[in-house]
């Protein structure tokens, strides 16, 4: 591990030890794949910068705070440095501005909430189920 990753925690979420059942966003088509699954349960997904230290911590934050069973609720996690224009292609299919951190909530194909920054709480999606 170096110095950075030390400073501002790896950029590799695979890597990380997190009881967060997290799943991967890394293709554009799996959009409309989530706005199907959030008729059946609540899609969060987490936009987070990996090379922000701001980011860093708001994702530990929510990995200490979220309690929520794998069946209870879909979590994904979105690389933005890597995957810009999945974030991209997020904020225009719903109408959202693009924000780093930044927590959107989907049910029955509609975001229902979003957050960034410090107003992210892992809470917010309990609300939802």
């Amino acid at each position: 591990m170096n110095l950075f990753d030390k400073i501002f925690g790896s950029t590799n979420k695979d890597s990380e030890n997190s009881d967060v059942p997290w799943n991967s966003l890394v293709h554009i088509n799996e959009i409309e794949n989530l706005v199907e699954e959030s008729y059946k349960m609540p899609i969060a997904v987490f936009k987070h910068s990996t090379r922000c230290g701001i980011s860093r911590m708001v994702l530990n934050s929510f990995e200490k705070q979220y309690g929520l069973k794998k069946e209870d609720a879909q979590l994904y996690f979105l690389d933005l440095l890597r995957f810009r224009d999945i974030s991209d292609a997020l904020a225009n299919r719903f109408h959202i501005r693009h924000e780093s951190p930044q927590l959107l909530v989907i049910k029955e194909g509609q975001i229902v909430h979003h957050a960034s920054h410090g107003s992210i709480n892992a809470s917010a999606i309990e609300a939802f189920i």
